[in-house]
C-alpha cells in the first residue's frame, strides 16, 4: 500500500484559512481538567507551522462518545484551555462545530489566529459522514490538514467527507510520522523482524496475524489469544479464556507459518489463578498443562525471558496487545517486562514500533513512551494498516506526485 502523502510543507499557506482534523480525545478529571495532554502536544509542530506561515487555523476534534447528543461533560473547552497554555497564545472556543455563530468566529480569524470547534460528535452527522455536514465544515477553510492518525481508519465527515469540498487536502506532521513509520515497517523492515501480539481475541487480530506472517520472520503470541493457540495444539488450558470458535483458525495460522518457514512462538509457562483479583493466589505452570479450575492470566518468567531473548536478537520489532491482564497486578509483569525489553532493544539500535492502545498505555505506565522508535497514537488505525487495509482518512489526502 502506498502511504506517502503531501504535507503542509507542500502548500503555500500565506493568507490561507486552514481547517485541520486533530485527535484531542484526551482524558479529563472530575473537574474537567486534562489529565494527559500527550495527544495535544503531538499536534503542536503542525499547529505552530501553520500559524507561523501566515495562515489562520480552525481545529476540529472529538471527545468521548456522546452519540450525536450534546453532553456538557464532553465539551472540548478544557482542551482549548490546555492548548492555549502550551502555545502561550489565546485559543478561541466555538460554541458548536457548525452554525452561524461558529461561521462568524471562523471568518473573523486573522493570520496567526486559532479557533477550536466544539465536539464534532455532538452531531450524529459526523460519524455518518453526512455530505451536507462535511460541506459546512469545509466552509471554514481553504486548505484541509489531517493530523489525526487515530481517527484515519474511519470515513467520517471530518476525515473523509470534507476532502470532497476542498481542492487541497494534505497531512500534518504527526500523520506524516505515523505513515512513514508503518511504511518502513511493512515494506522494508530490517531483519530479523519480530512481531509480538497480545490481547484477548484471535478473531479481532486474525487479519493482522496473517499479514504479519507475510512480512515478519517470527510472531510471539501472548495474552488470552495464546490460550486459543495452546488449545489448538492440543494442550490443556484449564479454565482459561479461550475463543472456541477460533481454534481452527489458530491451527491454520500455525500450519501456514510452518509452510512459510516462519515461527509462531507461544508462552512456555503462564501465571495462573483461580480468580482475577489483586489478592489471588497464583502459580506458575507450563503452558502445555494448565490445571482444571485455574486460568492463565499472564505469561510466566520463562516466557518473559524468551521475549527478552527474541527482542535482543531482532532488528525490527512490532508490538501490539498486552501479555496478560495488565490492569490488575500481579498479572501485569509480562506486559511491563515486554515494554522494558523493547526499550532495551531500542537503545541497542533495534527499530521498535508500538501500535498504541494497551501497549502504549503500558509503555506510559513504565515511563518508557519515549524509549521506543515509534509509539503510534492510533491503536485501531495502526492495526488496520498492519492488516493491509486502506485507511479512508489517509486515502482521501493527496498522494505525493512521482
Amino acid at each position: 500500500m502506498e502511504l506517502q502523502r503531501m504535507t503542509v510543507r507542500d502548500v503555500d499557506l500565506a493568507g490561507t484559512r486552514v481547517i485541520a482534523r486533530v485527535d484531542y480525545n484526551v482524558p479529563l478529571d472530575s473537574e474537567g481538567r486534562v489529565t494527559d495532554d500527550l495527544r495535544i502536544r503531538e499536534t503542536l509542530p503542525t499547529v505552530r507551522y501553520v500559524l507561523g506561515h501566515g495562515a489562520s487555523l480552525v481545529l476540529m476534534a472529538h471527545l468521548g462518545r456522546p452519540k450525536g447528543k450534546i453532553v456538557p461533560g464532553l465539551s472540548l473547552r478544557p482542551v482549548a484551555n490546555r492548548l492555549s497554555e502550551l502555545l502561550k497564545i489565546p485559543v478561541a472556543m466555538a460554541p458548536d462545530c457548525v452554525g452561524p455563530e461558529t461561521a462568524v468566529l471562523a471568518a473573523g480569524l486573522k493570520p496567526g489566529g486559532i479557533l477550536l470547534l466544539e465536539n464534532l460528535r455532538f452531531h450524529k452527522e459526523e460519524e455518518s459522514n453526512d455530505p451536507d455536514f462535511a460541506r459546512q465544515l469545509a466552509t471554514f477553510g481553504d486548505v484541509y490538514v489531517n493530523d489525526a492518525f487515530g481517527t484515519a481508519h474511519r470515513a467520517h465527515a471530518s476525515t473523509e467527507g470534507i476532502t470532497h469540498h476542498l481542492s487541497t487536502s494534505v497531512a500534518g506532521f504527526l500523520m506524516e510520522r505515523e505513515l512513514a513509520a508503518f511504511h518502513a515497517l511493512l515494506s522494508a523492515p530490517q531483519r530479523p523482524f519480530l512481531a509480538i501480539l497480545g490481547g484477548a481475541k484471535v478473531s479481532d487480530k486474525i487479519g493482522v496475524l496473517q499479514n504479519l506472517l507475510r512480512v515478519a520472520d517470527s510472531v510471539f503470541v501472548g495474552g488470552a489469544m495464546a490460550n486459543t493457540f495452546l488449545l489448538a495444539k492440543g494442550f490443556r488450558v484449564g479454565d482459561s479464556l479461550v475463543e472456541t470458535a477460533a481454534v481452527d483458525t489458530a491451527r491454520a495460522v500455525m500450519e501456514d507459518a510452518s509452510r512459510m518457514g516462519k515461527e509462531v512462538l507461544l508462552p512456555v509457562d503462564v501465571v495462573v489463578a483461580t480468580e482475577l483479583s489483586r489478592g489471588a493466589v497464583t502459580r506458575v505452570v507450563p503452558g502445555d498443562g494448565i490445571p482444571d479450575g485455574w486460568k492463565a492470566l499472564d505469561i510466566g518468567p520463562l516466557s518473559i525471558q524468551a521475549v527478552r531473548d527474541s527482542c535482543a536478537h531482532a532488528a525490527t520489532i512490532f508490538w501490539n496487545g498486552p501479555m496478560g491482564v495488565f490492569e490488575t497486578p500481579p498479572f501485569d509483569a509480562g506486559t511491563m517486562e515486554t515494554a522494558r525489553a523493547l526499550a532495551s532493544a531500542t537503545s541497542a539500535g533495534v527499530v521498535t514500533v508500538v501500535g498504541g492502545g494497551d501497549s502504549g498505555a503500558a509503555l506510559q505506565k513504565a515511563g518508557l513512551a519515549a524509549a521506543v522508535t515509534h509509539l503510534s497514537t492510533g491503536g485501531g488505525a495502526s492495526l488496520e494498516l498492519v492488516e493491509g487495509r486502506e485507511l479512508p482518512g489517509v486515502m482521501a489526502l493527496q498522494a505525493v506526485q512521482a
